[in-house]
């Protein structure tokens, strides 16, 4: 690159950055799009809807019906957010928390009323119609439909049998694509029925295939699909075909799901709810923020020079371009995901770290900057891709299996590792290339890499198994005695066990800080738990918060004391006990996707690295970070909570790339290695050569974290001081353990599991 041409091309790159970073502070248009304030925020942060529902004509619901219809309602409502909560409000109430939306009304609207879907056949046994058309309508798209009017009421159908079968009977219903008859792509929804509803569907479908007769789906009192029947149905799956769009697809099937609830619903309450988090918890999010990336930039420019500069300039444009794509992607930005991208920040320098290590090492074997710089990329190239695409099959698994929060931390996990790989192989080479075409063209601009002496880690292994096998014998030892003093293994919070939600009317307007500050202190006195959630009604002095669950005297206590501290009067306090957030089925569907992603990412790593041992010894070791952090939350009692989920992919994902760097570099030098005997002495060598970026990386996540520990709020410092830990951890498995564990496995197994 000639040095005009640099020139111009970094002044090219600080306008791009420049017109970035005013995109993601201040957007485009008067509505501000791209902006952070523009993205989506969670209850914590900005508040939502509120939406209390009671069941319709059984005010003993069974557990199991119960259960059945939150989680259904919670993948419907996932549609508006993946943050959006439904739980279980006393023993015959739902409540539906959706973030980021205002007007309660319109999602009343198109909720719809649950548990009210019903299959009609267009004639009775009779011959009698049920329904007809009786105009044409334009739809919101524009595209004219014809309307239909039902000839009798839903009790003569039901008396007739013209209702065929009811959506409780629909086991699943997806927006999917299919080929036509003439090849073209078309957008349907699939439909599978559970054994009643297969054997009722057959019947009915027989019934209009011989007559040529339609089967309407009615809900909420409008007919929402009346497909013609084109042939007998009898296997219990069915596609309804003729949706224009991927839109109007998913639409049909999300209502399909609502009205398949086992319990028919009414609306009770709704309102507009405020943040649960305060201003000053986004101001202290982003001074960490600050205080972190600073300490990043000053700790890669000392360390790696020129290069490092490099890397700063491509972590800036990697957080403008994070803030514009989670707007472009709507996604939902709670607290803990303000501290997920803080914490990408940190894990985007890894990348980095990898390359400039490389580098170093060229240039200390005598080759000029220039073709160091070439040949550190490419051999860089490999690890940096297998440690990303493996995290990434982790999060597509987690994204299409989980629900809820688990599925939100899915895309911003994927948006990352998009981004860093991005800002890392392209961004930060295209910077060096033009810092050496400007004339830092000296080796000491880069740094020269030392010959690293070999440590023996292999002589520790088994002291090194035996710590951490002891370390989680230890845990579970914890847990339980954690059991038998409080009743749970672990400090389970509202968010998995349930507890209590108290609702009063104060006598003045408080704002979200003077409630945490004046009230919450009492609160924390009375159940010896720093586990409150409050939650202020828009537009009124109305109060909720939630606690672990009370008895009759905490509720009495803590009444008493908002009436003779605060003047609320007695009869506007209400409790009530609520289930958790995240339903014993969300939690079943995140350890189902963990497993499977757990299983792929071994075989990935087989794949790429021809040796099942390779990849046995990393899901081991993720096992063991795991466990590790796990003992830690018990033996600290850290509240456990929706960021636990998070924290713990969080750990898995950094995990993984610190060891297949290891790896990478172990499969590097096996394929020079002349002497088999030698294999110890291999190891101990790409261990000790990849030992710097192992620490380096690990210290500038670490930056990350420790910031948000000391400027966050309390529910940011239960999530970064576990991760703090979780960081430690990662680096000594991979340090310590995994190459060990290989290294064993190779010995003791011989090239049977190889093949």
């Amino acid at each position: 690159m000639k040095k005009s041409r640099a020139v111009i091309s970094l002044i090219v790159f600080v306008l791009i950055l420049g017109l970035l970073g005013y995109t993601a502070v201040f957007g485009v248009g008067s509505d501000h799009s791209g902006s952070a304030s523009s993205i989506k925020l969670g209850l914590d942060l900005a508040g939502g809807v509120s939406i209390t529902y009671q069941v319709v004509g059984d005010e003993n619901p069974s557990a199991e019906d119960m259960s059945d219809t939150i989680y259904k309602l919670q993948q419907r409502v996932d549609n508006y957010s993946t943050e959006a909560q439904v739980y279980q409000e006393g023993t015959d109430r739902i409540n539906i928390e959706i973030p980021g939306v205002s007007d309660a009304n319109q999602i009343l609207e198109e909720l719809g009323k649950p548990g009210s879907l019903y299959f009609i056949s267009q004639t009775d046994s009779e011959g009698n119609v049920n329904y007809e058309m009786t105009t044409y309508e334009i739809d919101e798209e524009g595209i004219l439909r014809p309307a239909y009017e039902l000839t009798k009421t839903l009790e003569e159908l039901q008396a007739d049998g013209s209702i065929v079968l009811s959506g409780t009977e629909v086991e699943s219903a997806q927006a999917r694509t299919q080929q036509d008859s003439m090849g073209n792509l078309e957008y349907v929804v699939s439909l599978t029925f559970n054994e009643e509803g297969k054997a009722a569907f057959a019947e009915a479908t027989t019934k209009a295939y011989e007559n040529g007769e339609s089967i309407a789906i009615y809900y909420d009192d409008e007919f929402v699909s009346v497909p013609n029947v084109q042939a007998a149905i009898t296997d219990g799956n069915a596609v309804i075909t003729g949706q224009d769009s991927a839109a109007e697809a998913e639409q049909l099937a999300s209502t399909i799901r609502i009205g398949g609830l086992k319990l028919e619903l009414e609306e009770l309450r709704s309102n507009v709810v405020g943040a649960q988090l305060g201003s000053a918890a986004i101001a202290s999010s982003l001074k960490a923020a600050a205080v972190g990336f600073a300490l990043v930039v000053v700790f890669m420019i000392a360390v790696y020079y020129v290069a490092g500069l490099a890397a700063s300039l491509a972590l800036v444009l990697y957080t403008e371009l994070m803030v514009i794509l989670l707007y472009a992607f709507e996604a939902t930005l709670t607290l803990p995901g303000i501290a997920g991208i803080i914490l990408g920040v940190g894990m985007a320098v890894d990348a980095n770290v990898i390359i400039f290590a490389r580098i170093r090492e060229e240039l200390a074997t005598g080759k000029t900057v220039q073709s160091s710089i070439k040949i550190g990329f490419n051999k860089a190239l490999s690890a940096i891709l297998d440690g990303n695409i493996t995290t990434f099959i982790a999060a597509i698994v987690l994204y299409f299996m989980g629900s809820g929060t688990i599925k939100g931390f899915s895309v911003t996990l994927m948006l990352g590792i998009v981004l860093s790989m991005f800002t890392a192989l392209i961004v930060t080479k295209f910077l060096i290339n033009i810092f050496y075409a400007l004339g830092i063209q000296s080796e000491k601009a880069y740094g020269v890499g030392k010959e690293k002496k070999t440590i023996n880690f292999l002589s520790g292994r088994y002291v090194f198994f035996g710590i951490s096998i002891a370390v989680i014998l230890a845990g579970f030892i914890v847990m339980g005695v954690n059991k038998s003093q409080i009743g749970m293994p672990l400090n389970y919070s509202l968010d998995f066990v349930g507890g209590t939600s108290t609702t009063m009317t104060l006598n003045e307007d408080m704002s979200v800080e003077e409630i945490d500050a004046q009230i919450v202190p009492y609160v924390e006195e009375i159940t010896g738990d720093g586990n409150v959630q409050t939650t202020k009604v828009a537009g009124s002095n109305q109060v909720i918060i939630k606690t672990r669950t009370l008895n009759v005297d905490e509720r009495e206590e803590f009444a008493n004391v908002m009436v003779n501290n605060f003047g609320v009067d007695e009869s506007s306090i209400t409790a009530e006990t609520i289930s958790a957030t995240i339903s014993s089925e969300m939690q079943t569907d995140a350890v189902k996707a963990i497993l499977v992603a757990a299983v792929l990412m071994l075989l990935y790593i087989w794949f790429r690295f021809k040796d099942i041992r390779f990849g046995a010894s990393s899901v081991i070791a993720l096992l063991h970070d795991v466990l590790v952090v796990l003992a830690f939350y018990a033996a600290a009692r850290v509240s456990v909570g929706s960021t636990f989920i998070a924290c713990m992919l969080t750990i898995v994902g950094y995990s993984i790339n610190a060891t297949i760097v290891i790896f990478d570099r172990i499969r590097e030098n096996m394929a020079g290695m002349r002497n088999k005997n030698d294999l110890q002495d291999m190891v101990n060598a790409s261990i000790s050569q990849t030992l710097s970026r192992s620490i380096f990386t690990s210290l500038t996540t670490f930056f990350m974290v420790a910031a948000l520990e000391v400027f966050g709020v309390s529910s940011i410092r239960e999530f970064a001081l576990p991760l703090m830990v979780g960081i430690v951890c990662g680096t000594y498995s991979s340090i310590c353990l995994t190459g060990a564990m290989w290294y064993v496995f190779r010995t003791k197994l011989g090239k049977k599991a190889a093949k």
